[in-house]
This record gives structure tokens, C-alpha cells and sequence, in this order.
């Protein structure tokens, strides 16, 4: 390593910050934040500096910093000036009094440095590039930010909380254990989800030794298709599964995801072909969250827009046994997003309607004369296999034979291809073609600006 990362106590040591730009200026933010005492001296101040003037750790002295400055032992010092030689000359007079410097134009001539900080405090995460790249620090600043939600401020609070808790009730040699057992358990996931009183409850088990806990079911919307769809928590859901039962529409890539010691079982379904049944899959998250595991029901697209996700924690909550749902971008929004086609749109459409084109009865008797409407998109899931008879039918229930019609196949993926035609002519045209499931049927007045508005 470059550098030894240490955590320091903003308030053991005085700091002296030279400088009143706008490095200067966010150097004192973070030093403030921490608690620090800080002597600034500068002839000028940054508008951010301004603002903090009157704040009880800062005193300024409004001057210009000389060559024969001199500092108070042992203090760190910060150099953010202009100036390079000043900056020098200013480590060399800090140096003789045992001083720490950190010279903001020079990343080779510091004893120690600003790392970039995710704030969640107690949980404090540093990342730095030794000062080589500071674009780098806030690329992966920003990406650790979006998968450290502000909840891991309570999650850190709890565990804080209970440190003091376990050193009372458990000696030294079983708290190694205990604390294994726990960041394993529901209860760091509970409180990411704000159920703090269910948390509690699993933690004082485990402290009173019952190492057999009811599990949980996530029910996981996985999206469309394209990995960067997914939300966060579902990413985080899918990360810390213990067993995982997956969909037929789930990408490849996203299962990559799971962690490679969970339990994997497919229980997808195509069309005639359920490779377990949808009463064989409720008794199986059943099963596994009894068994104390946490269960990952991961589906394609939005769990609650037809994905029997209803009939699953329907089961679910019978048994009394606690879930999460977590939502998914549906095939509907991302299709037709990744397709160029805007669902709505002033000048076309003013309500979506989402139909699926494959009934629990297996027939696609659809209310068609409903599904006419002026100002409406039409949305049809799993539809491709009876699309002639359902733009015979639409047609007979009065729709216009020039509407456009847009077949989405594959959408989001790498190789989705967009077929565009009418509801008078799409039955000809996909019986010349193999287009291959899934594939999402869009019907309406939008579907005409696919070709001005597509950007992939």
C-alpha cells in the first residue's frame, strides 16, 4: 500500500488550515463535521468559509500567511494556498515542530491526506487514490453512495446499541459467534428495511441462544432484462440470499449476482410447460423460510404485474410467515423505453392499459370492446403466439386496420430487435419471420414515433 489508512479523532489534535479557497473550503467542512478545532488563516475567504465563520471550533486570522509561520506543536497542518513555494516553505516550519502536513498541491510532499468519506455515521467509508486522481475517488465515491442506503446509519446505531448489550450478557469467548450469527441473520436486513421491533425480536433470540429463526421470502421484480435495470435493494436481496428460486425470464447475468453459496432451483414457466407448478412453488418458499433461510423469489419484470406474485405471498401470509416485495421495472416501461416509444403522450395518448394475452383459462378471450379506446395504449403481455387472433378481434370491436402495432422482442437485451407494422397487416407480417418470446405487443398511436425517438 501507497498509504496507511487510519482513522482519526477530529478532535484529539488542533488543526491549521492555510488558505481560503475552494479547497481550502471543503477541507474545513469535513474538519468541522468532525469535530475538529481549526485555526484558519487566509487574507481572503470562500463563500462556504463565510458561512461558517461564526462556528465555536473556527478562528480565523484574515492575513496573509508569511514564509516565518510558525505552528503549534504537534498540530496537523493543511496547506491550500496558491502559492507552491509558500506551501513549502510552510511543511518544511511545520515539519521542525513535529507537526502533520497535508499539502494540497503537492500529493508526494504529505504525511497524510483527505480521503473521499461516505458519511453514515457510525459506518464510515474512506476512499482514496493517494491524491493520484481525484476524478477516480469520486467515480467510486458516487457508485459506493448508491449501494449504501441512509438506513445503514440505523443499521449502525443498532449495532452500536448492542455491542454494550452483548458484552453483558455473553463472555469474551462466545461474542466472536454471536456476532457471526447476527450479520447472517434477518435482523441487519430488517433494519436496511426499517422494521426495527422484528429486528429486536431476532436479536434478542439469538442472545438467549435460539440459533433457529424463522426465515423470510423477498419476492424480487429482476426487471426486463438489462442488469443496470435492477434497484438497489433488489440487488442487495439478491447478494445475501441463502436459497433462490428464479424465473424462465431472468437474464443469465443477473443470476451471476447470487452469491455462489446459495441454493439455486429454476421453477420457470413457459407456455405448456411449468417446470414446477404454481402451488408446488408457493409450498416451496414456504418450506425454505420455515427452515430459517433467506428465501430469494426472483421474477422477471414486476412481481405484481402479472407475475403471480400475488398468489405467492397469498400463501405466504396464510402461513404466517413474513415477506418483502420488492418492485421491478415491468416489461411494459422498459421496452417500451429501450423501444423509443413514450406509453404517453400528448399528442397521442393519454391512458396505458396493460392486458396480458394469455388468461389463467388458457384462452385470450380478452373484454375486447373495452380495449378500444381513443387517446390509449394498448399494452399486451404474452401475446405473440394468439396475435392474429387478437388484431382480429380488435379489429372487430372497431379499432382502426391502419393502428400501428410494435412487436418488442427481446427488450432491453443486446439482440432486441423491434418489429413495427398495423393491426391489419402485423399477422402477415410476423408469419414470414421467427420472432422469438419474450416478446411485448404495443399497440397504438405512439408506436409511430418509434422511428424518430429509437436510440438503440
Amino acid at each position: 500500500m501507497m498509504n496507511l489508512p487510519l482513522v482519526l479523532r477530529g478532535n484529539v489534535r488542533p488543526f491549521v488550515l492555510v488558505g481560503g479557497g475552494q479547497v481550502a473550503a471543503r477541507k474545513l467542512l469535513a474538519l468541522l463535521k468532525a469535530g475538529a478545532q481549526v485555526h484558519l488563516i487566509a487574507p481572503t475567504l470562500h463563500a462556504d468559509i463565510v458561512a461558517c465563520q461564526s462556528h465555536p471550533l473556527l478562528r480565523i486570522e484574515l492575513r496573509p500567511a508569511t514564509v516565518e509561520e510558525s505552528f503549534t506543536a504537534g498540530a496537523f497542518v493543511v496547506l491550500a494556498t496558491d502559492d507552491s513555494a509558500l506551501n513549502a516553505q510552510l511543511a518544511v516550519n511545520a515539519r521542525q515542530l513535529g507537526c502533520f502536513v497535508c499539502r494540497c498541491d503537492d500529493t508526494e510532499d504529505n504525511d497524510f491526506i483527505f480521503p473521499a468519506v461516505i458519511d453514515r455515521s457510525p459506518l464510515l467509508v474512506s476512499v482514496s487514490t493517494s491524491g493520484t486522481s481525484p476524478a477516480l475517488t469520486r467515480h467510486v465515491r458516487q457508485r459506493l453512495e448508491a449501494f449504501l442506503p441512509q438506513e445503514y446509519r440505523d443499521l449502525g446505531a443498532f449495532a452500536e446499541r448492542l455491542r454494550e448489550q452483548v458484552k453483558q450478557q455473553l463472555t469474551a469467548p462466545l461474542r466472536a459467534g454471536f456476532w457471526r450469527r447476527w450479520i447472517g441473520s434477518l435482523a441487519p436486513e430488517l433494519i436496511l428495511a426499517r422494521q426495527a421491533e422484528r429486528a429486536q425480536a431476532v436479536t434478542d433470540a439469538l442472545l438467549a441462544g435460539n440459533t433457529i429463526q424463522s426465515g423470510e421470502v423477498y419476492l424480487v421484480g429482476a426487471g426486463p432484462g438489462d442488469p443496470d435495470l435492477l434497484t438497489f435493494r433488489a440487488l442487495r436481496l439478491i447478494q445475501s440470499a441463502d436459497i433462490v428460486f428464479y424465473d424462465r425470464l431472468v437474464n443469465p447475468l443477473i443470476l451471476d449476482l447470487i452469491h455462489p453459496d446459495a441454493e439455486r432451483f429454476y421453477v420457470g414457466k413457459a407456455k405448456s410447460d411449468h417446470s414446477v407448478p404454481q402451488e408446488g412453488i408457493n409450498q416451496l418458499l414456504v418450506n425454505a423460510a420455515r427452515a430459517g433461510k433467506k428465501v430469494l423469489r426472483l421474477k422477471g419484470g414486476d412481481p405484481f404485474i402479472f407475475g403471480r406474485g400475488g398468489e405467492e405471498i397469498e400463501e405466504l401470509a396464510a402461513a404466517g410467515l413474513p415477506f418483502q416485495v420488492v418492485p421491478g421495472i415491468t416489461a411494459a416501461s422498459g421496452c417500451a423505453a429501450y423501444a423509443g416509444i413514450p406509453l404517453t403522450h400528448r399528442d397521442h395518448a393519454q391512458s396505458v392499459r396493460f392486458v396480458t394475452g394469455h388468461l389463467k383459462n388458457g384462452t385470450c378471450d380478452l373484454p375486447w370492446q373495452e380495449l378500444v379506446h381513443p387517446g390509449q395504449t394498448l399494452v399486451i403481455y404474452m401475446g405473440l403466439t394468439g396475435l392474429p387472433h387478437i388484431c382480429e378481434q380488435l379489429i372487430a370491436a372497431g379499432m382502426d386496420t391502419e393502428t400501428p402495432v410494435a412487436l418488442v422482442e427481446k427488450g432491453t437485451l443486446p439482440d432486441q430487435r423491434v418489429h413495427v407494422s398495423t393491426l391489419n397487416d402485423m399477422p402477415d407480417y410476423i408469419a414470414g419471420r421467427s420472432i422469438q418470446a419474450p416478446t411485448l405487443t404495443i399497440v397504438g398511436s405512439v408506436v409511430s414515433l418509434h422511428e424518430q425517438l429509437k436510440w438503440r
